[in-house]
């Protein structure tokens, strides 16, 4: 039976509203059915990863039952993906990584199976794992975003820049702030040799400025590059301008190729009383400003921001960095697993994540 014609005369009033609450509960509806589903999953791949271990400890099993095993499972379940050998494998070793099912059940098991194999075979220190895990779930990170995270250290680096906001800030946004900042901010993304100079990072940095709004972390909106200010008659051009949606408030970032010098500062601490009397509202945090270096002296740049009342903080930037020897696993790589599971094997939330 088909459906009746929709009537083109207009709803009745409030139903707009009603409509728009009846999407947003579906949605968060079939939101819920998709995490429960994957916990189920991830906790049913940590089980029988679990029997795997148990059982060649206790009688002794030989990798050849995996292989056999991957057999049988997929004959009895043959509408079922992922009982392929190496994600067995890989079943037995998220099993060895994890041990603690509480963590699979509060933690990585609200991560797609995908996510889980990045982590598995990226990181061997468990709590880099489970922070990575518990920021991935945070933030919604995809599989491929959790990727770059991990290669390129983002939680290492997160809240390592040189900064005054514990003392000119108040908490908790200066304990916001402060993690909001990294040290070195990795630039691998603009293609520019060592030597480049400021106006050319600035450049690339704002034709990339979606892979830039990355590497900054989130919360980090783009206002501008050379915002224009005019004071008493004069001009003056900051170098970039976003706004944090979190902290709520303007931040300026400016670029030095060189090293850092003191006097850097200054320039720094007028474009922030600038942006405060002439672009702040009423309802918008004391503005924050980020030098970005080529190098520093920490010492030098803790001594600088000593006397400095204006929240700032001091960062090195890498334009070409190779991933770091300690990243590097006896597991092999998300891409490999991907080429050893192309084809029948392949399971379909992998390909979703």
């Amino acid at each position: 039976m088909s459906d009746q014609p929709i009537s083109l005369t207009p709803p009745p009033e409030g139903y707009a509203d009603w409509l728009a609450d009846l999407k947003s509960r579906i949605h968060t509806a079939q939101q819920r059915a998709t995490l429960v589903v994957n916990r189920e999953l991830v906790l049913l791949y940590w089980q029988i990863g679990q029997d795997i271990l148990a059982r060649q400890s206790a009688q002794g099993w030989g990798a050849k039952v995996i292989e056999r095993l991957a057999h049988d499972l997929r004959t009895a379940f043959p509408e079922m993906k992922g009982f392929s050998r190496a994600n067995l494998m890989y079943m037995r070793a998220f099993a060895q990584a994890w041990p603690d099912a509480e963590i699979v059940q509060q933690a990585v098991g609200q991560l797609p199976w995908g996510h889980n194999l990045v982590l598995l075979s990226r990181l061997k220190d468990p709590q880099q794992r489970l922070a990575y895990a518990q920021s991935a779930i945070k933030n919604g990170w995809s599989r491929n975003v959790l990727n770059i995270h991990i290669e390129t250290r983002l939680l290492e680096r997160s809240g390592t820049a040189v900064t005054n906001f514990d003392v000119r800030l108040p908490r908790p946004q200066s304990d916001l702030a402060q993690e909001s900042l990294k040290d070195p901010y990795r630039l691998d993304f603009l293609g520019l040799g060592k030597e480049a100079g400021e106006r050319e990072i600035e450049n690339a940095l704002v034709k990339h400025v979606t892979e830039f709004l990355l590497e900054l972390g989130a919360g980090f909106a783009f206002v501008g590059r050379q915002v224009l200010l005019d004071v008493g008659g004069d001009e003056f051009f900051i170098d970039l301008l976003f706004y944090h949606l979190k902290l709520r408030c303007y931040v300026v970032i400016e670029l030095k190729a060189g090293k850092f010098k003191p006097e850097h500062l200054g320039q720094l601490g007028f474009y922030l009383t600038a942006v405060d009397r002439q672009v702040k509202s009423e309802h918008d945090n004391q503005t924050i400003g980020l030098l970005l270096c080529k190098s520093k002296n920490k010492v030098v740049a803790e001594y600088a921001l000593g006397d400095k009342t204006q929240p700032m903080g001091i960062a090195e930037y890498k334009l070409l960095e190779s991933l770091p020897a300690e990243l590097q696993t006896g597991l092999p790589s998300i891409e490999q697993l991907e080429r050893e599971l192309a084809g029948s094997d392949t399971f379909t939330e992998e390909k979703d994540s």
